[in-house]
This record gives structure tokens, sequence and C-alpha cells, in this order.
């Protein structure tokens, strides 16, 4: 006998530094499918491995994961190899967009500006001779240093100084083996959301910390300030939407996404591209769909309709 309601899996969770915002996101979703109408369980990769997600009981898995593990192509994998349709982009995308070093490579090659940058393998026996480079790269202080595989602005430092990027390397590199060093914009802070390839709105950030970090972006207390839609002209308000509608399409994404852009002197500078964007309250992609009339309930159904294999 045919099912008359989908059975929808949302996988959350994990081992990630960012579990808690992943945790958040699925329990909003998990809220949202139920409304829709459908079935739902959830699983959780830190309490059961993903090989063992029954086959039989999923008809879509609705990947809520984040960071390692959930966004890198390794969560993607298992999916396809159990040949269950799920959300979000592919192995490759999520790969390629969770690794700083190979989605810059990426954006120069298709003409996309985005912060010069310098990368530092630290398991290189060479010493780093820091003071050497940023001379050679022609810096100025601030610099950006930042692990190249990882999310929700985890381990991004904004160094003023000499002394504060070798403390901040020093501390960095006990627990990654990549940094990128980066030359820091200025200007707005600017975010896109894309749905299945279409640019959807631009919002922009004013924290009121030293810059959007972990706290800005997750907590309420942190008083981030948003304007939807966000505040510059029409004709680079447009700009910026083809610029992420670009970005997603060479990534191969699929689903939805969120570019992040710095924009100064009429310059929009391209720092990543997220594949699976936060669904908390505080999260920017149902904000801006919310602004375009296209509520968090509507917003789910358009990630599991869109969800399938080889992706």
């Amino acid at each position: 006998m045919k099912r008359s309601k989908k059975n929808i899996l949302v996988v959350q969770g994990g081992t990630s530094k960012e579990r808690n915002i992943s945790l958040e996101t699925g329990k909003a979703c998990i809220k949202s499918i139920k409304r829709l109408g459908y079935n739902v369980s959830m699983l959780d990769p830190a309490k059961k491995f993903l090989n063992e997600i029954d086959k039989s009981k999923t008809d879509v898995i609705f990947n809520a994961l984040h960071g390692k593990g959930g966004e890198d192509g390794l969560a993607q994998s298992y999916f396809e190899y159990l040949k269950i349709p799920y959300t979000h982009s592919g192995v490759i995308a999520s790969m390629n967009a969770m690794d700083k070093v190979i989605s810059k490579q990426i954006f120069k090659k298709n003409k996309l500006l985005t912060p010069k940058y310098y990368v530092i393998n630290l398991e290189t026996p060479k010493k780093i001779d820091l003071k050497k480079i940023i001379k050679k790269l022609n810096f100025n202080y601030p610099v950006v240093i930042k692990p190249s595989s990882e999310g929700s602005s985890i381990g991004v430092k904004i160094c003023k100084n000499l002394k504060t990027l070798k403390i901040s390397v020093f501390q960095l590199k006990k627990k990654y083996k990549t940094l990128i060093l980066e030359k820091y914009i200025g200007g707005q802070e600017i975010q896109v959301a894309s749905i299945n390839g279409r640019a959807i709105g631009a919002i922009e950030l004013k924290p009121q910390r030293g810059f959007y970090d972990y706290k800005a972006k997750y907590f309420k207390s942190a008083k981030t300030i948003h304007i939807m839609p966000a505040n510059i002209p029409k004709k680079q308000y447009q700009q910026v939407l083809k610029i992420a509608e670009k970005t997603h399409k060479i990534l191969k994404c699929r689903g939805v996404t969120r570019c992040d852009f710095k924009y100064l002197n009429k310059k929009f500078y391209l720092l990543e591209l997220n594949t699976q964007p936060g669904m908390t309250d505080l999260s920017l992609v149902p904000e801006i769909a919310r602004y375009k009339g296209i509520s968090f309930d509507r917003l789910v159904k358009k990630m599991i309709l869109d969800a399938s294999i080889n992706r």
C-alpha cells in the first residue's frame, strides 16, 4: 500500500563546532515540516552513524547540519551512497565551497572579485616568517587570519598588528593545518540568499561588535542591526544579486545558498558561499525570504521539493 505522506528525515547536530546551531536549525525545520503535514523523524550523526539510515522509512533527507562533516561533502557522499534524495548542494559543490582555498581559486578563475590572500600551510617544516609575508603581499594592518575550512566565522581573527597576528597564528595552529591570511576589507557587510539558483534579496548587517563574528551571528544579546533590503543603490543591489547567482552556478550548488560580501568603494568583494545557511530565528535566509513574501514553511517546502540524488 502506498504511503499517503512522505517521510522526511532531518539530519542535525553532528560533531562540528557548529553543532549547537545545527540543532537550532533542525528544531525550527522539524516544526515546519510537521506543519506542512509530512511525517518527520530525526537523526544525529553524533549518536547514530549516517550509514544506519533506514532507506525503507526515508523518502527525503533534510540536511540541517552545519560545519565539518555536514557541509563539506562527507554527509552528502553517504546520502548519495544510500540513494536517498536530499536537500542542499551535492558532494563536490559542498566540498569546494567549504574549502576557502579551493573556492577562492574558483572565484579568481571566473573573474569574481575576492580579497587578496595568502595560504599558510602549518604542516611545512619551514619557519613561517609573518613579517616577511605581510611585506611581500604589501598588506596594511588590520589583516584577517582564518582557518581554510570552517564556518560561522569560527577561528576568524582580525589582527591590528604583527604581535596580534603572531598570537592568532599560534592559537590557530593547535587546531588547524591550513590558514588563510587575507587583506582586510572595510565597508558594508552584505549577504545574499539564493533559492534554486535565483537570488531573492540582499541584507545588510551592522555588527555592534568588532566584526560579524559567531556571537554577532547567533546571539540576540549581540544586537546586530539587520537592514533589509541592504542600504545600497538600486543598480548595485541588482549587481550583487547577479554576482551571487553566478557564484551559485560556478560552484554547481543546489537548493538554498548564501553569499557573503563586503561592499567598499562601489565594489563587491566576495568572501564565501555557504551551502548550508542557518535556519534559526536570527538566520538571514529566512529573513530575506520573509521580506520577499516567502514564509518559513514555504521556504522549507521548496527545499524538500528540490531534494534529489546526483546533486
